[in-house]
């Protein structure tokens, strides 16, 4: 049964919601003076680590789709990977800002001690190219070689992760914890075990 075009509406809006609070609420500590002695860092730190939330959960609506056929986590892929690409982009700016203080004469200097931000760089322009074709019209056009270019997704988690790993060297519980969420969905999206997806809804189905 398809899902009323009301309701495909207010998922979209509460998606919408739900990616935007975090961001308020951090802005609203940095306005009342609740950030810390570095409310530039703080914004730095947790908008890049929602980024990384979000592209992970961008990462669960396929196989989740396929598990359990609600066309609700499809319907918000595009929308995901967009709020992905906005936290990384304004992680850059935060960066640029806070830590550069908008001079860029510094930053060959910051990329030699601090080679993470190359990697950082690199990923946000893979979130970029996919963000720009992740309409119809890039479809289209692309024809195959649109679901080869999105396959860049794979190599953008890796490099968010390796960027993540430089930056918390000193606490890699928390690193690996990431790891290991990114490598799951990665074997999801082996062909073998994403097929065997749907047999295991009919197996809970039946079970239940």
């Amino acid at each position: 049964m398809p899902m009323p075009t009301y309701f495909i509406t207010l998922w979209r809006i509460g998606v919408f919601i739900g990616a935007l609070v975090p961001l308020g609420w951090w802005c609203l500590q940095v306005a009342n003076n609740m950030a810390g002695p570095e409310p530039g860092r703080y914004l730095l730190l947790n908008i890049g680590q929602a980024a990384l939330w979000l592209l992970l959960l961008t990462l669960t609506l396929t196989p989740l789709a396929k598990l359990t056929r609600w066309k609700g986590f499809s319907v918000i892929r595009r929308q995901l990977g967009l709020w992905t690409l906005a936290y990384a982009f304004l992680h850059q700016v935060c960066y640029v800002l806070f830590i550069l203080g908008l001079n860029w004469a510094q930053l060959g200097s910051e990329i030699i001690k601090r080679p993470y931000i190359i990697v950082g760089m690199l990923a946000l322009l893979g979130l970029a190219a996919l963000g720009a074709t992740s309409n119809r019209w890039a479809m289209r056009k692309l024809g195959k070689r649109w679901k080869t270019l999105h396959k860049l997704i794979y190599v953008i988690l890796a490099l968010v992760l390796l960027h993540f790993l430089w930056i918390v060297r000193a606490d890699m519980q928390e690193w690996f914890l990431y790891a290991m969420a990114g490598a799951l969905l990665m074997c999801l999206r082996i062909p073998a075990i994403s097929r065997m997806l749907p047999k295991v809804r009919q197996r809970l189905k039946h079970s239940a």
